[in-house]
């Protein structure tokens, strides 16, 4: 006969349940992410009340789903669940990339899934096993506690209650807010992974979900933007950029130059790394063009992944740094006509084309490039039979894309390359033998990492050299930038830099400011078939780039970029955590004599990204009102494909997700 515990003692288990359950899944999450008992217990019991705040939102999302399913045991695996997930996931991205998870990672759907394709190593699969069997573990309460059945009054009550609570955090309530500067909490969202190391992540994650939406700067307004727009024409009126456009038509017979921007994956200079030596050159093109063009070094605001934030960047003039620490404008912001290089070049008679050797899909930029003012998009699903090297697409092959692309068009070209042939994880020898040898104090797991990745910056090299030797017999006058998105991913941790001695941690809240630059600084050449001044690049910020080629070639800035000229003159480097002012001085935050000019580009970047584009009011109304190409990808939307002539093609092997693109 089946006995029925007396209802006490289920209103016990009930509590305990509700009020255990959270102590415990916050205390594994942060163990899953810092990985280090000793970490765990000395971050709880030094911030207790931080503790208890994430205790307290874990609480709440386990009493809204108990309210809504009604069997506590159920409630319990799927919060644990939940929670254990996010820990995963967040633990994952910070050894590949840097960076936790964030609210704004749910939108990215098909690119979530990639990171499957790097939960490979032991430290993740025995995370990904200890949340299962926790998680099974709580399911199977569900025979040993006893059951307890709110009247659905109070569970409706229970429901209103949590998710209000974790609304109010959310957004910030000012009762919120209250409780959260009672504690103490600091939320440090110009550095996301000390963020979440500090406060927790719960509580760092759920104070991140207002981030999804950008704060309107206080200072921003038609006076504030007025008075730029008033600064820019009087810039502009001083600015030698006109007389010297007129001149710069005589040596190219009036003829306006293609402008070739390559931005070529995870490129970078492995020669840099410290305590390590090749066997032979592996960049004999990019270290000549270091010495006979203008060349120097870009501010990348990523790491090992994040590639569109870098396109973004490069392309408006717009700076990751007045946006939340690891946010996505491609998935997040861009739903409308935003003014770029390709909406401006396409205004100066050019055809302005984006070529991309991935799935258009990604990264959302089948529609991202239409807002940017593209006339086409050609991404790997028009490449006919391409030529494979590894997982992806060749570099090679690429250069011979653009190659025909500019052949076959009359009009002057603006073209925007983003390659993926070297795109990581580089563990394996996806060339076989590798053509470069490394010798240095490495392990044999950061030996091979490191050839496998030397290798695939040696082909993007050649492939620039195959572009140059095509071009410099062309009549078309050609200008041509090429450089990385971001460093390379060298192994979880930065395996390969720590190793190598060029980083003294893996831990990136313990870098330096100059350890901070290095980790952020890309190679940049350019070159082309016309005489231009050489110019050195100490260093440059991706969202300057498109003003400094402007001017290398004596064309009107449009007014968002003459600002950005105005501003690189400043402090030539912007990043969130890093400020690089004119004379190469490193700074955690704004110096004083540039937070009046920094606050205008802000104030600029925010209106023509979320307010009223007051600026159009003032100047360069067509450019910046510009609406998208009502013909965009018109070439490739109905075209059938055409075989690539015999023995020009490889078989294209099943290309590896691009886990942190």
């Amino acid at each position: 006969m089946k006995i029925r515990p007396n209802r006490l003692g289920a209103t016990i288990s009930l509590l305990l349940f509700m009020i255990g359950l959270p102590f415990i899944s916050i205390t594994g999450m942060e163990f899953l992410e810092r990985g280090n008992l000793h970490e765990t217990i000395q971050w709880i019991t030094s911030n207790q009340s931080f503790f208890l705040l994430n205790v307290g939102l874990s609480f709440c999302l386990l009493a809204f789903i108990y309210a809504v399913v009604g069997s506590l045991a159920i409630s319990g695996s799927i919060s644990t669940l939940v929670l254990g997930i996010m820990a995963l996931i967040s633990y994952m991205k910070v050894k590949m990339i840097g960076e936790p998870f964030f609210p704004w990672d749910i939108l990215l759907n098909k690119e979530s899934m990639n990171i499957a394709s790097l939960v490979t190593g032991k430290p993740a699969l025995i995370r990904i096993a200890a949340v299962l069997i926790i998680v099974i573990l709580v399911l199977a309460l569900r025979w040993v506690i006893p059951r307890v059945t709110l009247p659905i009054i109070a569970r409706i009550g229970v429901a209103l209650f949590s998710f209000y609570a974790l609304y109010a955090f959310g957004v910030k309530t000012p009762l919120a807010g209250k409780i959260l500067d009672h504690y103490g909490v600091n939320e440090i969202v110009w550095n996301q992974h000390e963020n979440y190391t500090n406060n927790g992540t719960v509580l760092a994650f759920t104070l991140n979900v207002k981030n999804s939406i950008v704060q309107k700067p206080e200072s921003y307004s038609d006076q504030s933007i007025a008075a730029v727009a008033a600064n820019i024409q009087q810039a502009t009126m001083k600015s030698p950029t006109a007389p010297k456009a007129s001149k710069a038509s005589v040596p190219l017979n009036g003829k306006k130059p293609n402008v070739i921007f390559i931005m070529n994956e995870a490129f970078w200079d492995p020669t840099l790394l410290t305590n390590v030596t090749f066997s032979s050159d592996p960049l004999p093109t990019i270290h000549r063009l270091q010495k006979e063009s203008t060349s120097g070094y870009l501010l990348s605001p990523q790491f090992g992944g994040g590639t569109s934030n870098v396109e973004f960047e490069v392309l408006t003039g717009n700076s990751m740094s007045f946006l939340p620490g690891g946010s996505i404008p491609y998935q997040q912001y861009i739903s409308k006509p935003v003014p770029s290089l390709a909406s401006y070049f396409t205004g100066q008679g050019y055809k302005s084309m984006g070529i991309h050797s991935y799935e258009g899909w990604f990264w959302n930029r089948n529609n991202v490039y239409k807002q940017l003012g593209f006339d086409s998009f050609k991404s790997s699903e028009n490449f006919v039979n391409p030529e494979t090297k590894g997982y992806f697409i060749s570099d090679a092959e690429v250069s011979r894309t653009i190659i025909d692309e500019v052949d076959k068009t009359e009009d002057p070209m603006f073209i925007y390359t983003v390659t993926m042939q070297n795109h990581g994880p580089y563990d394996d020898p996806r060339y076989g033998e590798n053509q470069f040898k490394v010798e240095g104090n490495l392990t044999p797991q950061a030996k091979s990492i490191l050839e496998t990745y030397t290798q695939g910056a040696h082909d993007a090299d050649q492939s620039l050299q195959m572009l140059i030797d095509h071009f410099e017999n062309s009549d078309e006058p050609t200008m041509i930038v090429f450089y990385g998105d971001h460093l390379p991913m060298l192994g979880f941790d930065y395996q390969v830099y720590q190793e190598a001695g060029f980083i003294k941690s893996g831990n990136t809240n313990q870098w330096s400011l100059d350890e901070i630059k290095k980790m952020h600084s890309v190679p940049l050449v350019t070159w082309s078939n016309f005489d231009m001044p050489k110019q050195d690049i100490p260093l440059l910020s991706d969202s300057f780039l498109g003003a400094h080629v402007l001017d290398m070639l004596h064309m009107e800035k449009p007014a968002n970029f003459a600002l950005n000229g105005e501003v690189a003159a400043q402090v030539p480097g912007l990043l969130s955590n890093l400020v690089v002012d004119n004379y190469q001085q490193m700074y955690a935050t704004a110096p004083e004599p540039a937070k009046a000019i920094i606050g205008d580009y802000r104030n600029v970047q925010y209106d023509m990204l979320f307010g009223k584009q007051y600026l159009a009011e003032y100047v360069d109304h067509d450019y910046l009102t510009k609406t998208a190409q009502a013909t965009y990808n018109e070439e490739f939307g109905n075209d059938e494909p055409t075989e690539r002539a015999a023995g020009e093609s490889t078989v294209t092997p099943a290309a590896k997700p691009a886990s942190v693109e």
